[in-house]
C-alpha cells in the first residue's frame, strides 16, 4: 500500500460520483480540519443567498480586529476597508485568508455555520473559532485538541460532494436546483477550482480540473476535493495528521502523499 511507509496517520474518502464506488481509509476517525472547515463557511453563504438573506455583492468590512497572521493578504491592508461578501469568500478559498475567513464568519454567524453543520447531519463536523483567536465559550471540552475545526474524511467528503451535485437540500429532499441555485453551485465551484494550493489532489494530475481546499497546520495536512475525470467527478478527501515533518515547501512528504494517493484513485477507477 502507499501509506505503509508513511510516518503519519492517514485517514481518507473517496466516491466516484459517476459509479458509485468508494474507498475509505479511518474515514470516521475525528481528525483536525486546518482550513478545510472553511467549506463549511462558503456552503452557509450560499444557502444564506439561496434563502435571500445574503447576495455575493453585500458590503463587508474588514477591521483591524480580525486581521490575523498565516495565510492570505488582508492583514496586510489597511483598515477599515470595504470588500463584497464574494471578495471575502474568494480570498477565503483561492489563498485560504484568514484575515477574509474572519470577516465571513462575523457576516454569516458563526452559530448559524455550525447550525447548518448538524442540519446536514454531520455528527463529528464542528467549527469552533475564528480564525487564529479564542473560542467565546461556552468552549467545547474536545477544542484544545482539534484547534479550529474539527471533521471526518467521510464527513467532509459529503460537504464537498454537496458542492459537486448542486445539493443545497436538507437531506432527504431530492427537489432538483432551480436556476438560480445551479447558478450560486457555479460560482462556488468557480472559485474552488482557482484555489492556489496545487501541492495535494492536484499535483501529479497533469491538465485535469481540480476543485479543492486544502489546510494545513502544525503536523496536520490536509485536501479535499472534487476531481473532474473523464469518466465523471471523484471526490476525494484526505486528512494526513501526526505528520513527522512539518516544513511548509511544496515538497512536504504530507503534500507527497496526498499527490499519490489522489492519482492512485483516479488511476483505478478510470
Amino acid at each position: 500500500m502507499l501509506i505503509a511507509g508513511y510516518h503519519g496517520d492517514v485517514a481518507l474518502y473517496a466516491e466516484d460520483l459517476h459509479t458509485g464506488r468508494t474507498v475509505s481509509i479511518d474515514a470516521d476517525t475525528p481528525v483536525p480540519t486546518a482550513s478545510t472547515i472553511k467549506l463549511t463557511v462558503l456552503f452557509e453563504a450560499l444557502k444564506q443567498m439561496q434563502e435571500g438573506r445574503k447576495s455575493w455583492s453585500d458590503p463587508v468590512t474588514l477591521t483591524k480586529a480580525n486581521q490575523v497572521e498565516g495565510s492570505g493578504v488582508l492583514a496586510l491592508f489597511d483598515t477599515p476597508a470595504t470588500l463584497t461578501l464574494k471578495d471575502a469568500l474568494t480570498l477565503m478559498i483561492v489563498l485560504s485568508d484568514n484575515t477574509a475567513t474572519n470577516i465571513a464568519i462575523d457576516d454569516l454567524g458563526l452559530q448559524n455555520i455550525d447550525d447548518r453543520i448538524v442540519w446536514m447531519g454531520l455528527r463529528d463536523t464542528w467549527l469552533y473559532k475564528k480564525v487564529f483567536m479564542n473560542p467565546v465559550p461556552p468552549v467545547p471540552a474536545d477544542q484544545p485538541k482539534f484547534g479550529l475545526g474539527k471533521t471526518t474524511a467521510r464527513e467532509m467528503a459529503a460537504v464537498m460532494r454537496r458542492f459537486a451535485t448542486c445539493n443545497l437540500n436538507a437531506p432527504g429532499d431530492a427537489t432538483p436546483p432551480s436556476e438560480p441555485t445551479r447558478a450560486l453551485c457555479n460560482t462556488a465551484l468557480d472559485i474552488l477550482k482557482a484555489q492556489q494550493d496545487r501541492g495535494g489532489i492536484p499535483r501529479d494530475l497533469g491538465d485535469l480540473t481540480v476543485a479543492n481546499k486544502s489546510g494545513a497546520i502544525d503536523a496536520a495536512r490536509n485536501d479535499v476535493g472534487i476531481v473532474y475525470a473523464k469518466n465523471g467527478p471523484i471526490v476525494i478527501s484526505v486528512f494526513l495528521s501526526t505528520t513527522k515533518d512539518v516544513n511548509w515547501l511544496y515538497d512536504n512528504p504530507g503534500q507527497i502523499m496526498i499527490g499519490k494517493l489522489a492519482k492512485a484513485i483516479v488511476d483505478a477507477w478510470q
